[in-house]
């Protein structure tokens, strides 16, 4: 997984410089655990952390 940097809008693990959930710019690579979403729509983890797609999450931002 290449993937090594979150957005610290909405905690994505983001592939390039910018976020392709939210647009965001400002990433970090001080992150802790992640999670994947599957269903977003019926997920209540998904509701917890605020996550509008399915993908990778971040768990904690530093």
């Amino acid at each position: 997984m290449a993937a090594d940097k979150a957005c610290t809008k909405c905690r994505a693990m983001v592939d390039g410089a910018t976020c392709s959930v939210c647009g965001g710019t400002d990433l970090t690579k001080s992150w802790e655990g992640q999670i994947f979403i599957f269903n977003y729509e019926t997920s209540e983890v998904a509701k917890a952390i605020s996550a509008p797609v399915n993908g990778r999450y971040a768990l904690k931002i530093k």
